[in-house]
């Protein structure tokens, strides 16, 4: 499990019949960020058609974060009876059809209620893609979690730049439509993929013996040591979250961007992220976990004060991509620190928590906009990035000669 999450340089080959869910999984988190991408920048649109202003939108966003942090939890369980496959064929299926549902509202309200039915897709989706990913990282024995995750950012990428080229022409409500269908169509086809060829249990587990309670020394260390890696993952979720529902209404509110350029925005910060995903097995092996943390906590800060205080949409924009470049490997990287320190369960606690920052920032950041402006609001994103890097700094002893 250790060499599988953490990138050791060990090689141990592929086996043949891992092939096809590695693709299907890959298939499921493209998918995810594609769907999420394509209701992000559809949120100007949605907010004008609700009349809402920034703190009542803030709340109905809250529904995504409400809806996904109780189905994480059920998703858990699910997964334990049903298998993580099943659960996530289930959850990609209610993501695609809930996607079609905001732009049917009139109001925040109405948003917001249907923002709790995405929002527990999604987050019923994450949980379970995840299970899945872990286990077969165990079985494959090589360090692809930034894969997958590539693969969310690729996925958010390209449904960024699709609603770019189409939000000028085409409503929110097709738009999503379409969207809606292609997300059915990859479920089917991957889904069935999974199923046929479901993904292997992970034969290590960290023991859990009668001596592990409370009182233990060991155990009590290492639960504080994934809570602290699941709050790196916080910290720079929250980013990521408040990219994708308020970078493109910055571009266009503040800065008087286009509906294409605003969808750029979130484009280019989720390229950047791509790109750092793809090398960030290299990026750890070359550099270890804790400068990796570090570097990527300090590169997003930076970042993301250029996107928030730019003068323009153009070097806003290029401040978002420094900041996915930051980004990029840190949610990763925690959540196979999680993984070495506490199992398989420690990567469970770790993304549960990781993914509430990534939903609770977007409300948090339109609460905070409705008080201070929306550029203020975006300055929190680089504050808690240099948290995560200042904590990755005071705990780099427990990354030391291990990633």
């Amino acid at each position: 499990m250790r060499r599988a999450l953490t990138g050791d340089r060990g090689s141990v080959p592929t086996e043949p019949h891992l092939t096809r869910p590695r693709i299907a999984l890959t298939a499921f988190f493209a998918m995810d960020g594609f769907l999420f991408a394509g209701w992000v920048v559809r949120i100007p649109a949605i907010k004008a058609q609700t009349g809402a202003g920034a703190g009542a939108l803030g709340l109905a966003l809250l529904g995504v974060s409400a809806g996904a942090v109780a189905f994480m939890m059920i998703a858990g369980r699910l997964c334990r009876r049903f298998g993580s496959p099943l659960v996530t064929v289930a959850a990609a299926a209610a993501l695609s059809l809930s996607i079609v549902l905001p732009p049917l509202t009139r109001s925040a309200t109405a948003l917001g209620l249907v923002l709790l039915v995405f929002g527990a897709a999604y987050g019923a989706l994450n949980v379970a893609m995840n299970s899945a990913a872990v286990a077969l990282i165990g079985a494959l024995r090589r360090p692809v979690m930034p894969g997958f995750h590539a693969a969310f950012s690729l996925g958010g990428m390209l449904g960024a730049g699709l609603g770019g080229l189409l939000a000028g022409g085409l409503s929110a409500t097709v738009h999503l439509l379409v969207l809606a269908v292609i997300g059915l169509l990859v479920t089917v086809v991957a889904g069935r993929a999974l199923c046929r060829h479901p993904v292997p249990e992970v034969p290590e587990r960290l023991p859990a013996p009668e001596g592990d309670r409370p009182g233990n020394g060991r155990a009590g260390r290492a639960r504080r040591l994934v809570l602290v890696f699941g709050l790196i993952a916080l910290c720079t979720a929250y980013g990521e979250g408040a990219m994708a529902d308020w970078g493109a209404l910055h571009l266009s509110q503040d800065l008087g961007a286009g509906p294409g350029t605003a969808a750029a925005g979130y484009a280019v910060f989720a390229l950047a992220m791509t790109v750092g995903r793809l090398s960030g097995t290299a990026v750890v092996q070359r550099f270890g976990a804790a400068r990796a943390l570090i570097a990527g906590g300090t590169t997003a800060t930076a970042g993301m004060l250029l996107g928030a205080l730019a003068p323009t949409a153009w070097w806003a924009c290029a401040g978002f991509a420094v900041a996915g470049l930051g980004l990029a490997n840190i949610f990763p990287i925690a959540l196979a620190r999680a993984g070495e320190t506490g199992g398989p369960d420690g990567v469970a606690v770790a993304s549960t928590v990781g993914y509430g920052g990534m939903l609770l920032g977007p409300p948090a950041i339109g609460f905070v906009a409705e008080a201070a402006g929306l550029p203020a609001a975006l300055t929190t994103v680089a504050l808690l990035a240099a948290l995560a890097a200042g904590i990755a700094y005071a705990t780099r002893g427990s990354h030391t000669g291990r990633t």
